[in-house]
């Protein structure tokens, strides 16, 4: 989400999918999450763009893996790389835009959508392959 404020100007934010809405809340900034009413298209709920929140990896290697974002590391002229850690344990980068903020604080049950089958966790092809047919390892 693009945040478009000037001296004079109406304040308003830009959303992933190309809305753009009107006077939001002063709080909301530049890579938060905003829940939008689609028959309103008024904001109703937003999570910031903070450590220890659930996030969601939309691009890259690890596309689909949730966990909690654990640190931000700052790289003035490149890429800002976040690092997330998953509920079983494993800790992974990305770059930041290819993360996304999906919940309050670390409880995956908090988040503002529903988690795929899998919860987001990163199988090997060998425990999807036993998985499928049903070998306990």
């Amino acid at each position: 989400m693009s945040d478009g404020t000037s001296a004079k100007s109406i304040p308003f934010i830009v959303t992933h999918d190309g809305r753009t809405i009107r006077y939001p809340d002063p709080l909301i900034k530049v890579h938060d999450t905003v829940k939008i009413d689609l028959s309103t298209n008024k904001v109703v709920d937003f999570v910031k763009f903070e450590i220890g929140n659930t996030v969601m990896i939309t691009k890259g290697r690890n596309t689909g893996r949730v966990g909690v974002m654990v640190s931000r590391d700052r790289h003035p002229g490149s890429f800002d790389i976040v690092h997330v850690k998953d509920s079983t344990g494993t800790t992974f980068a990305t770059r930041l835009s290819n993360a996304f903020i999906i919940g309050k604080g670390a409880d995956a049950k908090a988040a503002l959508v529903t988690l795929p089958r899998g919860k987001g966790i990163k199988k090997t092809i060998f425990d999807e392959r036993n998985a499928r047919l049903g070998i306990k390892a």
